[in-house]
């Protein structure tokens, strides 16, 4: 098993060569048209399976298309891949919709919605303490 320094060197060059293909050599205008981010790599310890998690500007919708249309053309980047990096073997990719970002601004909304209403009871306070 490979160790995590391996791992991290491997990780780190299949996201610039993935993102270097995306926008190169993929032909999907959905992709193109849309900004399309890497924000994080999985790979399995052997190094054999990969998973590629990505951002994007677009609705969520439109994100579950861009995600279906990559897991589409993923034997092409992986054909890619294996022709721009050496390894023994290029590890079998699939493509997920990143909802760490999402969850977090809801996070946020949440958080700013609480502190309008305690500014609203405060302000509310003061005025009946008056």
């Amino acid at each position: 098993m490979p160790n995590n320094y391996r791992l991290e060197k491997v990780s780190s060059l299949l996201k610039k060569e993935i993102t270097l293909i995306l926008q190169n050599d993929l032909e999907n205008d959905l992709i193109r048209d849309h900004f399309v981010n890497i924000s994080k790599i999985d790979l399995s310890g052997d190094l054999q399976h990969c998973k590629i998690y990505i951002t994007s500007t677009a609705q969520e919708k439109v994100r579950t298309e861009i995600v279906e249309n990559l897991n589409t053309a993923k034997s092409s980047i992986r054909h890619s891949l294996g022709k721009r990096i050496e390894m023994r073997r290029v590890p079998e990719i699939i493509f997920k919709d990143d909802v760490v970002l999402d969850k977090g601004l809801s996070v946020l909304k949440l958080l700013d919605e609480l502190k309008n209403k305690n500014q609203n009871h405060n302000v509310e306070d003061k005025d009946a303490k008056s």
